[in-house]
Formats: structure tokens, sequence, C-alpha cells
């Protein structure tokens, strides 16, 4: 067995170790859904954040062609999700800063499917 045997198996294995753990992190935010009994934005957000999280190890499995974007979707969801839950005496700089950074996150999605339609 060759070294990149290995690597490339121990990847497959990690993969599968975040996607367990992924899918556990979202059983626990549907428990803790059910028990306060009511569902928030930052909940979806946070849940849309482990569903891409799931999207980008399948296409890392599948060794698909999007792999940059996905990463990139997570990021705007992140920050997304952190100026949702901030509280309304932050600092406007601050969100200034996190919906700048967003913007240009989206720029790069835009500049990167532009790219592979002109290839």
């Amino acid at each position: 067995m060759g070294m990149k045997q290995v690597i490339d198996g121990t990847e497959k294995f990690f993969l599968v170790v975040i996607a367990v753990f992924t899918v556990i992190a979202m059983g626990q935010e549907i428990f803790q859904l059910y028990e306060r009994g009511k569902v928030a934005l930052e909940d979806l957000l946070l849940m849309f954040i482990f569903a891409e999280v799931l999207g980008m190890l399948g296409a890392f499995y599948a060794r698909q062609g999007n792999l940059i974007m996905l990463p990139l979707f997570i990021a705007m969801t992140a920050l997304s999700r952190l100026i949702v839950l901030q509280s309304k005496e932050t600092d406007l700089v601050v969100l200034l800063y996190e919906s700048g950074a967003i913007l240009l996150i989206a720029v790069a999605c835009w500049i990167v499917s532009r790219m592979r339609t002109t290839q």
C-alpha cells in the first residue's frame, strides 16, 4: 500500500467522522428546538450551515468540481448568523466590516462562477 493510498484512506475516514459529528450536532439542535418550542432565524441559519457542511463533505468525497463554492457559501451563512446573533448595541463599524466581508465573498462567488462559464 502506497503513501497516497494511506493519505486518501485517512482523508475519507475523517470525512466520515466529520459527517457523523455534523449529523449528531444537527440532531442536538433539533432536540433543543423541540424543548424550546419555537424556531428562531439563528436556528435556521445554524441548520443551513450544518447542511452546507454535509454538502461540502459529499462533494469532497465524490471529488466533484464545485469545491471552492461550498466553503464560500458556508462563510457567508456563518457571517450572516453572526450579524443576526449580535445585540443591537453592536458598533456600526463592526456591522459594516461583517457586511463588507459578506459582499466580498459574494463577489468572489460571482467571479468563480463567471470563470467557469467562460472555460
